[in-house]
C-alpha cells in the first residue's frame, strides 16, 4: 500500500495589514458616529449606545496585534467597514482562486514538482466564495492540473480534515500527488462593526502537497496518523447562504456574519482538543517529551496555551508551541498550517510534532507527522 507523506507547504500573504491601533481608530469613528446620530434615542433609553474598543482590550482577549487582509481601505472606512473589490467576470480567475493558486505554486516549486505530475486538488477553506463551479476545479485549470478537484468546509478544520482525505486518496491508489489548498478570506464572513469579534480575522492562502512517499523529495514529513473528531454545536455559527440576501447594513444581519459564544467555546474545546491529542500520542506510543512541537490553529492565544499545557505537562514555550496568531490573526483553517509553514526548518530528522485545528462545527483534526531522515 502507497506510504503518503507531506512534500511541501506553501503561503500567500496579502501585501497590506491592519494593527490593532489602526482598526481601534477606525471602529472607534464608526461608534462615535453611531452615537451621534442615535443620541436622542440614547438619551430616551431607546437605544443602547456603543461602547467604543481599545488595543489593550483586543490583545488580551485574543493576543492578536494585526492581520493581513486582501481590502484594507474599505475595511477601515466606517461608512463601509467590510472588505470590496470590483466584481470579475466569469472569464477572470476568481479571488479565492487567485490566492490559492499562489499558494499552491508555492508548494510545488518547493518540493521542486511540476503542477503536470499532480492528480487531484481539494479546496479546504471555511469560507467558498461560490457554490459551484468548484473553486478547486478552477485552481486545478489554472494549475494546468490533468485529474480532479472537489471543495470541502470543515470550518477552521477544512485543512487538516483535507490531508487525511488526500492521504486516504493516496493509500487507496486513486492518487499519487495531491494538492489541498486552503484559500481563507475571512475578512468576508467577519462583522467589522461588532466590538466582541471585529479583531478575530485576517486573510491568507496555504498549500499542502501530499504525495506517495516513493515520489516525494528526500526533505519531507512522514504522517504518522491523523485523526478527525466533530460534535455539533451552535456556539460558532455564520448562517449566510444562497438562501439569503442579508448584509452587515441588513437589519437583524448579525447572525449573518461571525457569531459565536466565546466562553462556551474556549469551555467545551480546550479539553476535547487536549484530550484528543492525548489519545493519539497513547496510540503511537509518544511521551509528553517526545513531542518536539505543537502546531496549533491560530485561535486564541489563551486556547492554544492551555491545550499545549495539557498535552506537554507544562506551560509550552514559544518554541514548543509557535505562535502566529499575533500577526497573523486568526485565519481559520490555514492557521495551523501557517504555524508548521514557518516554523519547521529547524527540527532534525527524527523530530515528531503535531498540526491541530479546531473550530465551528466543532470540528477538530490532529495530524502527526515526523521529520524524514
Amino acid at each position: 500500500m502507497p506510504i503518503p507523506v507531506i512534500s511541501a507547504t506553501g503561503l500567500f500573504t496579502p501585501a497590506d495589514s491592519i494593527s490593532n491601533i489602526e482598526l481601534v481608530d477606525s471602529f472607534n469613528s464608526y461608534v462615535a458616529q453611531h452615537n451621534a446620530a442615535h443620541a436622542a434615542a440614547i438619551a430616551a433609553g431607546e437605544a443602547q449606545a456603543l461602547e467604543p474598543s481599545s488595543v489593550e482590550f483586543i490583545e488580551k482577549a485574543s493576543g492578536i496585534r494585526a492581520r493581513y487582509v486582501l481590502a484594507k481601505a474599505p475595511i477601515l472606512d466606517p461608512a463601509v467597514m467590510a472588505p470590496r473589490w470590483d466584481e470579475r467576470p466569469n472569464e477572470a480567475i476568481s479571488v479565492l482562486a487567485e490566492i490559492g493558486v499562489a499558494a499552491a505554486k508555492d508548494a510545488l516549486a518547493r518540493a521542486g514538482r511540476d503542477a503536470r505530475d499532480v492528480d487531484a486538488v481539494i479546496c479546504a477553506c471555511s469560507n467558498l466564495q461560490r457554490a459551484y463551479p468548484a473553486i478547486a476545479i478552477e485552481i486545478q485549470d489554472a494549475l494546468g492540473i490533468d485529474g480532479f478537484g472537489f471543495d470541502m468546509n470543515v470550518a477552521c478544520s477544512s485543512a487538516t480534515f483535507g490531508i487525511q482525505t488526500a492521504a486516504d486518496f493516496i493509500r487507496a491508489g486513486n492518487a499519487k500527488s495531491v494538492l489541498v489548498v486552503n484559500p481563507e478570506i475571512c475578512s468576508g464572513h467577519l462583522n467589522w462593526r461588532d466590538r466582541d469579534s471585529h479583531f478575530i480575522f485576517g486573510d491568507v492562502a496555504t498549500a499542502i502537497l501530499v504525495e506517495a512517499q516513493d515520489i516525494a523529495p528526500a526533505q519531507h514529513w512522514e504522517l504518522l496518523g491523523t485523526k478527525l473528531k466533530t460534535v455539533y454545536s451552535n456556539n460558532i455559527r455564520n448562517n449566510f447562504g444562497f438562501l439569503n440576501r442579508a448584509t452587515p447594513e441588513t437589519a437583524g444581519a448579525r447572525d449573518k456574519l461571525f457569531v459565536q459564544e466565546g466562553r462556551k467555546v474556549f469551555k467545551e474545546v480546550v479539553p476535547m482538543v487536549a484530550a484528543m491529542i492525548a489519545e493519539q500520542m497513547e496510540r503511537f506510543a509518544l511521551a509528553p517529551a517526545d513531542i518536539r512541537r505543537l502546531w496549533l490553529h491560530q485561535a486564541n492565544a489563551g486556547m492554544n496555551r492551555l491545550i499545549a499545557g495539557r498535552v506537554l505537562g507544562h506551560e509550552a514555550t514559544e518554541d514548543e508551541s509557535p505562535t502566529v496568531l499575533d500577526t497573523y490573526a486568526n485565519t481559520s483553517s490555514a492557521g495551523s498550517i501557517i504555524a508548521f509553514h514557518l516554523n519547521n526548518d529547524d527540527l532534525q530528522p527524527g523530530d515528531t510534532g503535531v498540526i491541530c485545528s479546531f473550530g465551528a462545527g466543532y470540528s477538530a483534526g490532529t495530524v502527526f507527522v515526523r521529520k524524514a531522515a
